[in-house]
């Protein structure tokens, strides 16, 4: 059917941080060169900051580029880190401290802020929509619009009314909408479901490394004020997750912000090999170690949410352009591992690829063209250089364990400033490091108190999670077989605990059969499972735009 369309001149898709920081560079710099340039972002939350998620500690770096009085405009960093803690937990109720000495200075958190990256992005949406930028939320982008010569052209939206079946519901179809594009940028974050289908189509990954993965986990907590030190900043390595192997890596954090509140958090790698793992219950009977549970005890937990993190670094970078448009942010995969902060990076990418946005404008071009601009700023930026400094810290970790690749890490960033001359590199996929389910310990997770440990629905419950019931699903199978068949008998089917919301199930049914059971509604667009998924059988699509989580200030 004819859809209906409007022209821009850019399209952004994704109102991260990222997105909306190429946004604001473009007007910014158009109006500075007196030139006419229309910007559309697209964002598929109910609103803007209702799907972010970050720990986040805030490096100013690139908002001071961008906006260097942020401060007189009220930009909400509002906590100014104080101190850091670092831990390594050494089992269930030991810990040492490290002293600053040893830890590496990339994890130092002088001059930095703690804040809701939602709450950033919603001040960074009010400074776009100030600079004549048009913002949709609630729109999901659906695909990219690719022309016969092979050429994005910019996106189609998803339709809205549709049954489970794909058929229109009476009265409540809408059809999707074509944005058309000059040039198309694309911020969806981790895992973009269209930046993936790009990346495939135009071979981009084709001299990079695999791109890794982490599910973060993070709640939100009041907590006694008694307890409470605003500015301080604990990290933790070593329990529940491995200290010296390998196999199952990760960390944690939990930050103290204004109003009586800390946000805590687990990162797990999703290189992990034991199938039998629970990032969730991970995080929960973490909680319960006396460094986290001393701030925790007595205190209420008011939000949950968990979303996957790309920590491949520069190795991982997949060819940043192609014909009509570019990847920005972590749908590139900018984030850096080594200082674990990825938003102002993110910012940055953004804002590079819309100075060669404005470039190639300005020369007159059409569109359709690679904008090596982008490519070009990149590589002459501070972002280009410290990812760089950065390559090594994910693989060490990966290769060496948190306490030996740690110690190659301090080396090579307090002694060589991250140009130890040697690049590794990790090359293994993370959903194919799983062991065979009897090869694996099982382990026997505690049931959760429900004072500082709690269950994956009441969980959801506090992410705000709500999807359409009757609309098609967004969780695709390739092979409906395979669940079963194949990652039952191999791995005891690890979605069924890979997935922090509880979306996927073995049941077994009244006459002994099992059924692999999906619970779309309550997905929380994390995407581990389109990661972590062994044979690469599941799909994430967007569901119908404003579904999914809505978190007030994560």
């Amino acid at each position: 059917m004819e859809r209906e369309f409007m022209e821009f001149d850019v399209v952004i898709v994704g109102a991260g941080p990222s997105g909306l920081a190429a946004a604001c560079q473009i007007k910014k710099q158009a109006a500075e060169a007196e030139q006419e340039i229309s910007v559309c972002v697209v964002e598929k939350g109910s609103e803007v900051g209702a799907h972010i998620l970050s720990g986040a500690v805030f490096e100013p770096r690139a908002l001071d580029e961008l906006f260097p009085d942020w401060k007189e405009m009220g930009a909400p960093l509002n906590t100014e880190v104080k101190r850091d803690d670092i831990y390594m937990l050494t089992s269930a109720d030991k810990s040492t401290k490290l002293p600053d000495a040893l830890v590496p200075k990339t994890m130092h958190n002088h001059g930095n802020y703690i804040i809701s990256l939602g709450n950033l992005c919603r001040w960074l949406a009010e400074q776009a929509e100030g600079l004549g930028v048009e913002v949709y939320p609630g729109f999901a982008a659906q695909e990219a619009l690719i022309d016969e010569n092979g050429v994005v052209r910019g996106i189609l939206t998803g339709d809205l009314g549709v049954d489970r079946e794909g058929n229109p519901k009476d009265g409540f179809y809408t059809p999707g909408m074509e944005l058309r594009a000059k040039y198309t940028l694309f911020a969806e974050g981790c895992r973009g479901h269209i930046g993936k289908q790009l990346i495939k189509r135009y071979n981009l990954d084709s001299e990079a490394d695999a791109q890794h993965y982490g599910i973060g986990i993070k709640e939100i907590w009041d907590i006694d004020p008694a307890k409470h030190e605003q500015g301080l900043v604990v990290h933790t390595a070593g329990w529940p997750l491995d200290i010296v192997g390998t196999e199952n890596t990760g960390g944690s954090f939990l930050y103290h912000i204004e109003n009586n509140q800390v946000v805590v958090g687990l990162i797990i790698d999703l290189s992990y090999s034991n199938p039998h793992l629970s990032p969730f219950d991970e995080f929960q009977r973490y909680k319960h170690h006396p460094v986290i549970k001393q701030y925790l005890e007595g205190g209420k937990r008011v939000a949950y949410g968990a979303r996957a993190i790309c920590k491949g670094g520069i190795n991982s970078l997949p060819k940043m352009v192609f014909p009509g448009g570019a990847l920005i942010g972590c749908d590139l995969g900018t984030l850096n591992f080594a200082k674990i902060k990825g938003s102002h990076t993110a910012m940055k990418s953004g804002m590079l690829a819309g100075q060669a946005v404005v470039e190639a404008l300005k020369a007159g071009r059409e569109g359709g063209d690679e904008l090596t601009g982008y490519v070009d700023n990149f590589k002459s930026s501070w972002l280009y250089d410290e990812l760089f400094a950065a390559r090594n810290f994910g693989p060490a970790i990966h290769k060496f364990g948190p306490l030996f690749g740690g110690a190659f890490n301090y080396i090579d960033q307090n002694w060589f400033g991250g140009k130890i001359p040697v690049t590794l590199h990790d090359t293994k996929p993370d959903y194919a490091c799983l062991k065979k389910a009897s090869e694996a310990t099982k382990i026997d997770y505690p049931k959760p108190d429900g004072v500082l440990s709690f269950d994956k629905l009441s969980s959801v419950f506090m992410s705000n999670t709500n999807h359409e019931e009757d609309q098609p699903i967004h969780l695709t199978l390739k092979d409906p077989s395979i669940p079963l068949e194949k990652n039952l008998p191999l791995y005891d089917e690890p979605a069924q605990r890979y997935c922090p919301a509880g979306v996927y199930e073995v049941v077994t049914q009244d006459d002994g059969e099992k059924r692999f059971q999906i619970n779309a509604q309550n997905c929380v667009h994390c995407k581990t499972c389109d990661i972590k998924d062994p044979a690469q059988n599941i799909n994430w699509i967007a569901p119908e735009g404003t579904g999914g989580p809505n978190y007030p200030n994560m």
